[in-house]
């Protein structure tokens, strides 16, 4: 079963239960996805679904965020109902300490020794832990290596 069977099969069940908050956020996600496969003209692989799905979740982030900034508490909460559904169907994402014995690994494989050996760490890092890690958190990581 792909994942937008699941998702699809899921969001059956929560139309049957009366679970709006879970309708609502897969019939988001699954028309994102259909968009993208309309874009790329084709089925999208496991690899760009997980890439939609990343990017809905960041964006739900983001907006909880920029709401919990604004005073709104009630629409970061369910700006962070609809990323906890949404991160359900996401990779297990790997710990800070397993990126970084992952980046240290990249090191030593890259030979890097310094800051400005970064693009040749960041490639080899980014395709290990793809979409099980965020980009930002590898970049901080991988730079507080270099620097010491």
């Amino acid at each position: 079963m792909t994942l937008v069977n699941k998702l699809q099969s899921v969001m059956q069940a929560a139309m049957k239960a009366g679970d709006s908050d879970r309708v609502r956020t897969l019939r988001t996600v699954l028309a994102k996805l259909k968009e993208r496969e309309i874009e790329r003209g084709g089925e999208l692989s496991e690899r760009e679904l997980t890439k939609v799905l990343q990017t809905a979740a960041k964006q739900r982030k983001e907006a909880a965020d920029m709401y919990s900034d604004g005073g709104r508490t009630e629409l970061a909460e369910a700006e962070l109902k609809e990323l906890a559904i949404i991160e359900e169907y996401l990779p297990k994402q790997l710990s800070e300490e397993q990126v970084a014995l992952m980046i240290d690994a990249a090191i030593g494989e890259t030979g890097a020794e310094s800051l400005s050996d970064i693009g040749k760490v960041m490639p080899v890092i980014m395709k290990k832990a793809a979409g099980r890690a965020d980009g930002k958190t590898i970049q901080e990581i991988v730079r507080r290596k270099l620097s010491d």
